[in-house]
C-alpha cells in the first residue's frame, strides 16, 4: 500500500509561482514512477507531468511544459511540483498519483492522494 498526502496549494495570482509536495509512506517510495494530474470544475482528470523511479525520464502535458518542473526526494519520500507563471486556466485541484496500471500520461494509478486546490486569479 502506498499512501499520498498533497500540500501547498492556494491562491495566487496570474503569473506566480507555487510549490506542491506530495509526500508517500507505505511501500518503498523510489520504486514507483510518479506522476501529478489536475481537475477543473466540469472538466475531466488531465495530465500534468510524471517522473520515473529514478527521478532520470520525467515528461509534461504541453499546456504546462516550460512552466512547471516535476522532481523527487527519495530521501524524504516526496514528490514536487514546481509551477512557475501560473494562469488562471492553471486553476484546478491537483492530485498526486503512484504506480500508473497504463499509460502514465492516463490517471489510471492505483494510489491517489486526496487533492489540493490551487486558485489563479487575474
Amino acid at each position: 500500500q502506498v499512501q499520498l498526502v498533497e500540500s501547498g496549494g492556494g491562491s495566487v495570482q496570474a503569473g506566480g509561482s507555487l510549490r506542491l509536495s506530495c509526500a508517500a509512506s507505505g511501500r518503498t517510495f523510489s520504486r514507483n514512477t510518479m506522476g501529478w494530474f489536475r481537475q477543473a470544475p466540469g472538466k475531466e482528470r488531465e495530465f500534468v507531468a510524471y517522473i520515473r523511479r529514478t527521478g532520470s525520464n520525467t515528461g509534461y502535458a504541453d499546456s504546462v511544459k516550460g512552466r512547471f518542473t516535476i522532481s523527487r526526494d527519495s530521501a524524504k519520500n516526496t514528490m514536487y511540483l514546481q509551477m512557475n507563471s501560473l494562469r488562471p486556466e492553471d486553476t484546478a485541484i491537483y492530485y498526486c498519483a503512484a504506480e500508473p496500471s497504463s499509460y502514465v500520461y492516463r490517471p489510471l494509478y492505483n494510489y491517489w492522494g486526496q487533492g489540493t486546490q490551487v486558485t489563479v486569479s487575474l
